[in-house]
């Protein structure tokens, strides 16, 4: 994995063994889990319980923990496997395509790839490396440098994409109706509008 992307699956807490499969069918507390001491330990700073996962919850996260945590993998190896691209790398590519003379300030992409600066940094440097990317001062602002994606860069997309898509649509799409899908898309549109307000952010 590329060094961004093992960082966003690392951060993904594995689930306890055989913690899943437990009273999937039961509505009771996720509380009864944990040792008896901590609902009354785990008060909030209001002094209030935590509101405790239903089995049927805990049961239905654990399953999107794993999607999230193994969806990415899956997608990486077959890049790296077919085009010698990390998933962080293919994205990295495929929005520097997308953007206005294939050219993009280094901020920008850092915020919609979700990395920081500074490991954005080094794995730019990794596709300048291989002539796929090339970095310049933005001639507008010379306080900020721009990423440009080279002809090489887009012609290495351009041949990773089709093995890419495919692999995406027998992961997700062919497995899902387009009612499901459609539903799906809602879903994940309502985790990130909770995830950009959120408090943590």
């Amino acid at each position: 994995m590329t060094e961004i992307a093992e960082h966003q699956i690392d951060g993904v807490p594995a689930a306890p063994a055989g913690l899943a499969g437990q009273r999937s069918e039961s509505l009771e507390s996720s509380s009864d889990l944990y040792p008896a001491s901590m609902p009354e330990a785990a008060r909030s700073d209001a002094g209030q319980l935590p509101r405790w996962l239903t089995a049927a919850e805990l049961h239905s996260w654990l399953s999107f923990v794993r999607l999230m945590t193994w969806l990415p993998w899956s997608i990486d190896q077959q890049l790296r496997r077919d085009s010698n691209l990390g998933m962080v790398e293919y994205q990295v590519l495929a929005m520097l395509s997308e953007s206005p003379e294939r050219t993009m300030r280094m901020s920008s992409l850092a915020e919609v790839t979700n990395a920081s600066l500074s490991r954005l940094s080094h794995l730019v440097k990794r596709l300048e490396g291989r002539g796929l990317v090339r970095r310049e001062p933005d001639p507008a602002d010379g306080r900020f440098t721009n990423a440009i994606l080279t002809v090489e860069g887009f012609q290495t997309l351009a041949a990773a994409a089709p093995g890419h898509v495919a692999h995406v649509r027998s992961l997700v799409i062919d497995v899902l109706s387009p009612e499901q899908l459609r539903r799906m898309g809602q879903a994940a549109n309502r985790i990130m509008s909770r995830i950009d307000t959120s408090g943590v952010n």
